[in-house]
């Protein structure tokens, strides 16, 4: 099978930890009988140094022409850069808010595991992490405050800002059905969050949700208020398959369980539209200050290529060939230094990815 992948390594670290990904990629293929066909492609700060914009409409197009988009972290040090020195819709981030737009892509897929053996890197008590844990974050990707109407303005002698909460039910609607679709090949549950005691949009939220919920009885739906699921996030994590939420909400919620899985080098991620096609890249940043240092764990852009095989090309053995080889180098003590432990073996970014691709079967 012939994979054509967009490529785009962004920015700080995403050079190394793309090039990881890429590696353990073509082990893939080498093994599984696939020929990949990169198109390199620049977004973020890459894009301004050559082109004076975070992300071009030719980039935009070539995108579309792949079947999957793999890519790295995106941005600067916002002190120093001086891409923070443009304007907001020509800073590095905004050609991700761009490109999610451009190519639909409305459903963003967060999946936190604590493995077995990086419990002791979890900062909550071993009591609560017992056994591990292992969910689905679901956030919807191209609609609510982000991107809404804003705008600041000088009212009365008050410099006064506002931005605009909006979805409709058509938004809410499929992202829930993704929502409860994938909930059907795990655990079979959901968890809708929202802020329905205050936010109209939140209360639509919940009855749309609710309305989905009849189309599968197998799934058992609860609604949880943001502020709970915050809680409740470090107090029983176990608790949790899917949770279903909406822009702004997952992009905190989505944080706060990459840090109780140990480290957000760990946790990867995919964007989808209502076709096969992705966007997959680590939940991290871009990570200036060890960027060049060989040190950046790549563990969560390669579990995002073994996400992109599974969702865009529905190669699961291949995928399961992935995460078995991380789950197999974690036993065997291998550690970047951000998952280090005492009595372990620490490894750079470059070797990690080496081990992994060596344990592709």
């Amino acid at each position: 099978m012939n994979l054509k992948i967009g490529v785009i390594k962004g920015d700080g670290i995403g050079p190394e930890i793309v090039t990881e990904a890429m590696k353990v990629l073509d082990k893939v293929g080498e093994v599984y009988g696939h020929t990949m066909d990169y198109d390199q492609l620049l977004m973020g700060g890459a894009s301004i140094d050559v082109h004076g914009v975070p992300l071009t409409d030719d980039t935009i197009r070539r995108a579309k022409d792949c079947d999957a988009v793999l890519m790295g972290s995106i941005g600067g040090d916002a002190k120093t850069s001086p891409w923070y020195q443009l304007e907001p819709d020509k800073r590095p981030e905004a050609g991700l808010l761009k490109i999610r737009k451009a190519l639909n892509l409305f459903a963003n897929l967060r999946p936190a595991v604590l493995y077995e053996e990086l419990k002791g890197a979890c900062p909550l008590k071993e009591e609560i992490t017992e056994g591990g844990f292992d969910m689905m974050i679901m956030r919807e990707l191209t609609g609510g405050l982000y991107f809404g109407e804003r705008k600041t303005v000088e009212e009365n002698g008050v410099m006064t800002a506002y931005d605009s909460l909006t979805y409709n039910e058509n938004e809410i609607r499929r992202i829930a059905k993704r929502a409860f679709d994938i909930a059907m090949k795990r655990r079979r549950k959901v968890t809708s969050v929202d802020k329905a005691n205050v936010l109209d949009s939140s209360r639509l939220w919940r009855k749309v949700v609710e309305k989905v919920a009849g189309d599968y009885p197998e799934v058992t739906l609860e609604h949880m208020l943001v502020d709970n699921c915050a809680m409740q996030l470090v107090k029983d994590p176990k608790q949790f398959d899917v949770i279903l939420t909406e822009n702004m909400f997952g992009d905190i919620l989505s944080d706060e369980a990459s840090m109780v899985t140990g480290s957000i080098g760990m946790l990867a991620s995919a964007s989808l539209n209502e076709t096969k096609f992705g966007l997959y890249e680590p939940s991290g940043g871009s990570a200036p200050d060890i960027a060049g240092k060989g040190i950046a764990n790549p563990i969560a852009t390669i579990l995002s290529a073994a996400m992109m095989l599974r969702f865009s090309f529905d190669l699961d053995a291949e995928a399961d060939a992935i995460e078995k080889a991380v789950a197999e180098v974690l036993r065997e003590g291998w550690r970047t230094i951000d998952i280090m432990s005492e009595g372990k073996n620490q490894v750079g970014t470059e070797k990690m990815g080496d081990l992994i691709a060596g344990h592709i079967a």
